[in-house]
């Protein structure tokens, strides 16, 4: 198994970058772990690695934030430079089945080429696409968390 481990949150920015490189072409990454365990907060960070200007916030009411980005990062190789690219947040935590996802309309989200984050997927696991990353987040003390790949 494949592991990040993050002792301070000045360290996010070196996570971001290890799971990109582990994400490869797959722009669809799961978020599992318990809550406090970090997803937020790392999303938070990829969004920052992006140059997304918006305040980003955990989606729990809402359950799906849209932000916006302009291609900079050769991170991103499906954008052409200048090209304006999405980031999802998602936070199904709230959902009871998957029904509610499809309410939502989960197929489009993870089956165009935008970037989408969801935390607590485990309700989708079902109709989960071949092409993403799961991560999970193991809080391993009170600023220390650990990121592993899953299969």
């Amino acid at each position: 198994m494949k592991e990040f481990l993050i002792n301070d949150i000045t360290e996010l920015p070196q996570a971001v970058t290890w799971v990109l490189a582990e994400a490869k072409d797959k722009r669809k990454i799961m978020l599992y772990g318990t809550i406090g365990a970090g997803k937020t907060t790392f999303t938070k960070a990829f969004c920052q690695h992006f140059g997304v200007k918006d305040a980003v916030h955990s989606p729990t009411f809402s359950l799906i934030n849209e932000y916006t980005y302009i291609k900079k990062q050769i991170s991103d190789t499906a954008l052409k430079p200048n090209q304006e690219g999405i980031i999802y947040h998602l936070d199904l935590y709230r959902l009871n089945n998957l029904a509610e996802a499809y309410d939502i309309g989960i197929e489009d989200l993870l089956y165009n080429n935008d970037f989408c984050l969801i935390e607590w997927a485990e309700i989708i696991d079902p109709i989960l696409p071949q092409n993403i990353l799961k991560i999970q987040f193991e809080i391993m003390g009170k600023n220390v968390r650990k990121i592993v790949i899953l299969p």
